[in-house]
């Protein structure tokens, strides 16, 4: 296991250990709604942070958003929904799917027509459930 993977399981574990019986009471009683005001006010500091070219808050900042995703992605661990791995899953799946220029090797004569593609693929994505269908 590379170092970068155990960094991102060790704050998985960490989270959980949060979020446990024997865990931080404002962490286990923390919910996806709850944990939106945050979200807003971690990703506004990030922006300040990038508007300052403030590097070591941008870092910081990052990480803060970064806990916030893994904590909501524990939280609907817990009820069955998903977890940190499905969202690692469809983003990377959907990354290769709007990308198919540089992952299926098809061409594109201008901007103007990979933007038009890119919509193109985003249509049909909100015509199928893909988060049913690509689940592993």
């Amino acid at each position: 296991m590379t170092r970068n993977n155990q960094n991102i399981l060790e704050l998985i574990t960490t989270i959980r250990t949060l979020r446990s019986e024997g865990g931080c009471p404002w962490d286990k009683r923390q919910t996806t709604e709850s944990l939106v005001k945050y979200f807003h006010e971690e990703f506004n500091e990030l922006m300040e942070a990038i508007k300052n070219n403030d590097y070591q808050n941008i870092c910081e900042e990052l990480g803060d958003l970064l806990y916030l995703i893994i904590m909501i992605s524990e939280i609907n661990k817990e009820s069955g929904q998903f977890q940190f791995t499905d969202v690692v899953h469809h983003i990377n799946q959907k990354l290769i799917r709007r990308h198919p220029h540089v992952f299926a090797g098809q061409a594109y004569e201008s901007e103007e027509e990979l933007a038009k593609q890119w919509q193109q693929i985003k249509a049909e994505e909100k015509k199928k459930n893909l988060f049913d269908t690509d689940r592993s």
